[in-house]
């Protein structure tokens, strides 16, 4: 079989964008290859959603069209957005010709018979190298402006138009220059070695799971630290963990704190009293939390006079982004009085919209896709406007739960969220900074 390589040159491909626009072509059919008759053409092109079908014919035109609907075996298509055309010499201007389908016709006929079939009124594939014509139909041509009249073909090549996606962030995907500055981070202030990082939320929003994927990125291997069964995990207890690189087995500057998961009524989950006493530095590691009392100051390892590197100097809320209802009314009033506290004592606050990948199945599919997705997009919003928290401070991760191998990309999305943390933790401190007498 011949190389199936596009007959269009680098000028055509410049008129095509001004018909379609920012989009990539993917070469599907081509009849020389493939077979000028409309079975070959309908085995490569039936179901691929938008397609252009460019035509030559032997007095050197180059027309077609383009529907944004699916080629089938049979049945009819309307489509307000196809369009006939033909590309132009410089004499010409070099500028597209375009004819429109009449609004709320037939752009498209499907039938084995021939190959692509634009409302009847231009057909390729007929009888094998020909093309039929008949204007007035669904499309009005003069045959001289389409193809010059003629209806020998040379080629006939058809193209899946690819919407190219813009994404709604801009990140570097490798995963090396995300840990790269995690490792040579220094905080602000020379009293704090490392950075302490609260993570709170509704239970089984994922903080556990967080604290493992990271783990597992810097151990270059899935871990599972946080002991994690059935797929989620029950905290009762406050703990705080340090992370070491995989090779020089450096201790990174950033503790990550897991707390209990915040419920809704009062009979589960962590007391609002107990977030902003952790947030202060009186509670103790391993502190066994009681969802009915909130830790008082006589308690076993209470921490009266906490040291600056003992407080929290960035809080994270871990949010499952695979719900419907992000939050609901209920604990969106309770974290939005959480918070409140915590904005009095001017913390920095980041968002995980966790398990994005049970979200969106594109997502699951490749999360290079997250950035390029409305539904995740929406729902970064949806958060920010319920927290107040600008787009910014919210971050889509996938956490390491089922799998048994590190991905880069999920790596970089983990990465990236450390990355701000951190950079939030030294914005705090720089504040604190200015704020200390000059002696």
């Amino acid at each position: 079989m011949s190389e199936v390589t596009s007959r269009l040159t680098t000028e055509d491909w410049k008129q095509l964008s001004q018909l379609l626009g920012k989009v990539n072509l993917h070469l599907l059919y081509k009849a020389s290859v493939h077979g000028f008759d409309g079975k070959s053409f309908h085995d490569k092109c039936d179901g691929q959603g938008p397609t252009f079908t460019v035509g030559y014919n032997k007095s050197g035109h180059i027309f077609g069209g383009y529907t944004s609907e699916d080629f089938v075996t049979h049945g009819n298509k309307n489509d307000n957005n196809a369009f006939l055309f033909r590309l132009t010499s410089d004499e010409l201007g070099g500028k597209p010709l375009e004819f429109a389908v009449e609004p709320d016709t037939v752009a498209v006929f499907n039938s084995l018979e021939h190959g692509p079939n634009f409302g009847d009124s231009l057909v390729f594939l007929v009888d094998g190298k020909k093309i039929k014509y008949k204007p007035g139909q669904s499309y009005n041509f003069n045959k001289n402006n389409l193809f010059g009249g003629n209806v020998d073909l040379l080629e006939c090549e058809v193209y899946r138009v690819e919407e190219i996606k813009t994404a709604w962030r801009d990140i570097n995907w490798w995963p090396s220059t995300e840990l790269s500055l995690i490792k040579r981070h220094t905080p602000y202030l020379s009293s704090v070695s490392q950075a302490r990082i609260l993570l709170i939320g509704p239970i089984g929003g994922g903080k556990s799971s967080f604290i493992n994927s990271v783990n597992s990125v810097f151990r270059g291997h899935v871990t599972n630290r946080v002991l994690i069964r059935g797929g989620a995990t029950n905290t009762k207890m406050y703990s705080t963990y340090s992370f070491r690189g995989q090779k020089d087995d450096t201790t990174l500057p950033l503790i990550l704190c897991d707390t209990m998961g915040i419920s809704e009524g009062t009979e589960s989950g962590i007391h609002s009293d107990d977030i902003i006493s952790i947030i202060k530095g009186h509670v103790p590691k391993r502190y066994q939390f009681n969802t009915a009392s909130p830790i008082q100051a006589g308690a076993k390892g209470y921490v009266k006079s906490a040291t600056l590197g003992q407080r929290i100097h960035c809080v994270v809320y871990a949010i499952d982004a695979s719900k419907s209802t992000l939050l609901s009314p209920e604990m969106e009033k309770k974290m939005c009085v959480i918070q409140s506290h915590i904005n009095d004592l001017e913390i920095p606050q980041i968002v995980l919209l966790t398990k994005v990948d049970e979200a969106c199945p594109l997502v699951r599919k490749d999360v290079i896709n997250v950035y390029l997705n409305k539904l995740i997009e929406k729902k970064v919003l949806e958060i920010g406007k319920q927290l107040s928290l600008p787009a910014l401070c919210i971050f889509p991760v996938k956490n390491y739960c089922s799998d048994l191998e590190l991905a880069d990309h999920t790596n970089v999305l983990l990465l990236s969220a450390v990355v701000r943390m951190l950079q939030s933790t030294n914005d705090y401190f720089e504040n604190l900074d200015e704020d200390l007498p000059v002696a």
